[in-house]
């Protein structure tokens, strides 16, 4: 072992796997070479100029008579908050026949789960581990955005995040890299399709660049203090992985990592994702992050803060309208700036070519197409099918789930039981409340022969509930129904029932942008309600609609069932009645690890071992804390589901490989139940003794596998060294290092679920240039008797 290590310091005999990361960028096209030949100064400046039309919540609400002249006059490359065909229509038309040059414009918006059908939150999504349903969703989202005018989106937001205090947790795929990595490379594809050209793509967004998810204590937009390692092997895989799927843009993340802002960070998007990674994307700054590197302290005046923004390589500049009033006067006391603007124009200006603009600048922008595209029943089926595959099973005891014929009187409990408002999440482009299929309506109708009845038990956080009686002639007397009220009455409408379905969590705008909470548990009256209602000794199921991981360590205890919902968009009821009735097992994953409390995140599956272990035993001087086990309330990977599953015959392909070879490995995983379900094997790995100390786990590798009662399938997992290669930031600026030695191999149904281990060993060093993480396991299933 002690040879391994001093080879590896060494870096002798080293191979090199897998140098041909990237393709040279392409060089621009003449019509872009010709078009900022012909601008002025001005007009190149407003070619970086995105203008907000409007806000999230009030669409075009800013357009005037002043936003047309700017476009006229070439002041504007960009609109955000602006949608809707005919609106967009006459923009476009603006900018094209109105304007000097011609040069039409980018429409953007934050579709970031649908666009009028509304998929489950990014975060729900994730837990499908199902790489083809969430391409499919960016798919629909796409077609749907772009029937009404739109041609960028700012997504898929691929920030790890490991602390679920950060509210944004529930715009990302979790905590994982490798899981990041596959699944943005998912969206990506739904976004942008086959070709950009075509009208029915949608230029993706990969943000932010990079490190927002780790942002200290989990305050959105405070400082991320990373390691260079954790950096490369945690935060940048999802983004290569983006680079590599050819997203059209990037945007830069609010915070800074040791003190410089990514907003004007040259090393990292000029050196590294513009120069070695070779990414000619569009480049754009989060909402006003421009101005606001007069807030980090880095400049002085908004002309430093502009002139920083552009030597760090950003492109567009969101909503801080700090470009258009400043970089020409940067340029001016600074010739230099002036090679960098024109990069930035280029830029601009190929992704609109890229998106056929110049030769169909309305091609997005269709009233027939907007009128048929939206909430079609494919789209509705589609949302259901991914609502049903991303509901968690957390726990089971007794097999109380699905629901049982014998329980005739099910009582629904909880507010957000009828909140179709949440059922939406926080980013909802044009979704509508009233395009939302409710649990209750669902549940009466799958379950004709029971009697369902709902109680609030709690004041809801949106807004207070209120009981009206008649009271004269067809007066009204109004009483504001307190919790002690409402408490009272869920828990007398749980003793009257044979089932109670406990609905809990948080309000939709508990979680999302600038929603950072230190306490990431119940609220005080949904745990008095939850103590209440198990205090009936009824049989009480849970369901969590939430936007994070909870910290429900009481619940978790003494609830016999807990099924994890989160937002599921707007087939939310059908999708959790259907699960519940046992019309579908439940297959949905954890993606991301559910703490104990609230101090104990952030946390993360795949830590390293330290010098003194977690252990159990509080006689020895462990790394844990002293009042908490030392396991997660919820594994990474964890759920349940209705059926049982066997693994058996873990088998490698052989035990030994060399640095730029690859191996395969086998399992057979047999359904021992009489119920059909869905299996996700996941693939873990570990590199037991290394130059530095390496994670427990690490997941190199899944595969969602559906088997009918007493199926057994064979799943088969390709791995490469390049996998296992760490980063080493000690030569040559940085590089993959494979090392050789011994690899544990750990196959099962969570991180904390391993049925099947093995060893192979790698028989050379190496070295690889691409994110370890961001190398895609290829799978396969094959039938077995």
């Amino acid at each position: 072992m002690l040879r391994r290590i001093l080879v590896a310091l060494a870096c002798l005999s080293l191979s090199v796997v897998g140098a041909a990361v990237a393709q040279p960028a392409e060089q621009p096209s003449q019509r872009v070479r010709d078009l900022l030949g012909r601008m002025t100064l001005d007009e190149k400046i407003g070619q970086l100029n995105q203008v907000p039309g409007g806000r999230q919540r009030a669409l075009n609400s800013r357009l005037d008579a002043a936003a047309l002249d700017r476009v006229r006059r070439g002041e504007i490359g960009s609109f955000l908050h602006v949608a809707g065909a005919a609106q967009i229509r006459e923009l476009q038309r603006v900018a094209v026949v109105e304007s000097r040059l011609g040069v039409p414009l980018l429409f953007g918006m934050d579709v970031v789960h649908g666009y009028k059908t509304m998929f489950p939150v990014p975060l729900a999504l994730a837990a499908s581990w199902d790489p083809a349903l969430v391409e499919q969703t960016a798919r629909v989202a796409a077609v749907e955005a772009t029937a009404a005018g739109l041609n960028w989106t700012f997504s898929p937001m691929v920030d790890i995040a490991r602390d679920p205090r950060w509210g944004r947790v529930v715009e990302g795929a979790g905590e994982d890299p490798y899981l990041g990595s596959i699944l943005t490379t998912a969206q990506v594809r739904g976004y942008q399709g086959s070709s950009l050209a075509d009208t029915t793509s949608i230029l993706a967004t990969a943000k932010h660049f990079v490190g927002y998810g780790a942002a200290v204590g989990g305050r959105d937009y405070d400082s991320a203090d990373i390691t260079d390692r954790t950096l490369h092997e945690v935060y940048l895989p999802p983004f290569h992985a983006a680079v590599q799927a050819g997203a059209g843009s990037m945007m830069t993340a609010f915070n800074d990592i040791a003190g410089v802002p990514l907003t004007a960070h040259p090393a990292l998007v000029r050196g590294l994702l513009r120069g070695e990674w070779n990414y000619d994307g569009l480049i754009v700054s989060d909402w006003n992050a421009i101005p606001e590197l007069l807030n980090h302290g880095v400049a002085a005046t908004p002309r430093e803060a502009g002139a920083a923004a552009l030597r760090g390589g950003v492109d567009m500049d969101m909503a801080g309208n700090l470009y258009s009033a400043e970089l020409k006067g940067a340029i001016e006391a600074d010739p230099a700036l002036l090679p960098m603007l024109d990069e930035a124009v280029i830029a601009v200006l190929t992704a609109k070519e890229r998106l056929g603009l110049f030769d169909t600048p309305y091609g997005r922008a269709d009233p027939a197409r907007e009128a048929a595209a939206m909430l079609t029943p494919e789209h509705r089926a589609l949302a259901r099918e991914a609502a049903r595959r991303s509901i968690v099973l957390l726990k089971n005891d007794g097999d109380l789930l699905p629901i049982v014929a014998s329980a005739r009187r099910i009582a629904v409990i909880g507010a957000l039981a009828e909140d179709a408002n949440s059922s939406l999440g926080s980013w909802r482009a044009q979704g509508k409340v009233e395009d939302v299929r409710p649990l209750i309506p669902a549940l009466r109708e799958a379950l004709p022969q029971a009697t369902i009845t709902y109680a609030q038990g709690y004041r809801p956080e949106a807004a207070q509930a209120i009981a009206v009686t008649a009271s004269g002639e067809g007066a009204q007397a109004v009483h504001e129904v307190s919790d002690a009220e409402a408490l009272a009455a869920a828990v007398e409408a749980a003793r009257a029932s044979d089932l109670v379905l406990l609905v809990v969590g948080e309000h939709f705008d508990r979680s999302g942008e600038a929603r950072s909470y230190t306490d990431i548990g119940l609220s005080a009256a949904q745990d008095a309600l939850a103590a209440a209602v198990l205090d009936t000794g009824k049989p009480v199921v849970v369901i969590l609609m939430n936007g994070r991981p909870l910290a429900i360590p009481e619940l978790a205890e003494r609830a016999p069932a807990i099924l994890e919902t989160w937002f599921l968009g707007v087939e939310s009821g059908p999708a959790i009645a259907d699960v519940l009735t046992g019309r579908v097992s439940p297959g949905g994953r954890l993606p991301i690890s559910f703490p104990r409390a609230n101090g104990a995140a952030p946390l993360t599956y795949a830590h390293l071992p330290t010098g003194r272990p977690a252990a159990e035993d509080l006689v020895r001087d462990t790394a844990r804390y002293r009042d908490q086990p030392i396991t997660p309330l919820f594994a990474f990977g964890h759920g349940l589901s209705y059926a049982r599953f066997q693994y058996s015959d873990l088998l490698l392909s052989q035990t030994e490989v060399a640095a730029d070879g690859q191996i395969e490995v086998g399992v057979t995983v047999r359904n021992t139940s009489a119920i059909p379900a869905d299996e996700v094997v996941q693939l873990y790995v570990r590199d037991p003794v290394a130059a530095v100390s390496r994670p427990v786990q690490e997941l190199r590798g899944f595969r969602r596998v559906a088997l009918v009662p007493g199926q057994a399938k064979r799943v088969r997992f390709t791995l490469t060294p390049a996998q296992l290669a760490y980063w080493d930031g000690t030569v040559d600026g940085g590089r993959w290092r494979i090392q050789a030695g011994d690899i544990q191999v750990m196959v099962g149904a969570s991180s904390a679920d391993i049925r099947e281990r093995t060893t192979f060993t790698i028989t050379s060093d190496g070295v690889s240039a691409i994110p370890a993480t961001a190398i895609p396991t290829q799978s396969a299933e094959e039938p077995r008797p």
